[in-house]
């Protein structure tokens, strides 16, 4: 094999293996189905303002009115949402256990009670959070009281 040959060989290869990592990291769209997003009225049980996403966990009455325990992922990661002014301080005092909100979610393609969060509303109506990096949710979201 003529080195030109070789030295393509060798880059493709390098550029398979450095590519496979950026690949693996999780991938929103699959793992959730905006198509399907909905909001649910929960109360706030954690927040975790850490790397690589801050998490929110949250208790919902299902439709018999017992107490489902979900999770949530906020796809911005911990600078993202610096930048748009939600340190984690402003975070946690928002996002305190006990605090009734509304939520609108990806909901997880496995059909678990985990999501990404697209929207957080508190209890008077203002936005808590409301970046949407896949986009808004589907118009006419289901709503789970």
């Amino acid at each position: 094999m003529c080195n030109s040959n070789r030295n393509i060989l060798i880059l493709a290869s390098w550029t398979v293996v450095l590519s496979i990592p950026l690949a693996a990291h999780h991938g929103t769209a699959v793992s959730y189905d905006q198509s399907k997003a909905l909001s649910v009225k929960a109360t706030v049980t954690d927040f975790k303002y850490a790397n690589p996403h801050p998490s929110i966990y949250f208790d919902v009455k299902d439709e018999k009115g017992n107490v489902v325990h979900w999770s949530g992922e906020i796809a911005p990661n911990a600078a993202q949402l610096q930048q748009e002014g939600w340190g984690k301080k402003r975070s946690e005092a928002a996002l305190t256990p006990g605090t009734e909100v509304t939520i609108t979610l990806a909901p997880s393609r496995a059909g678990t009670p985990v999501g990404l969060i697209n929207k957080i509303v508190g209890p008077t109506g203002e936005s808590i959070l409301g970046l949407t990096p896949l986009g808004a949710p589907a118009p006419g979201a289901e709503t789970k009281q």
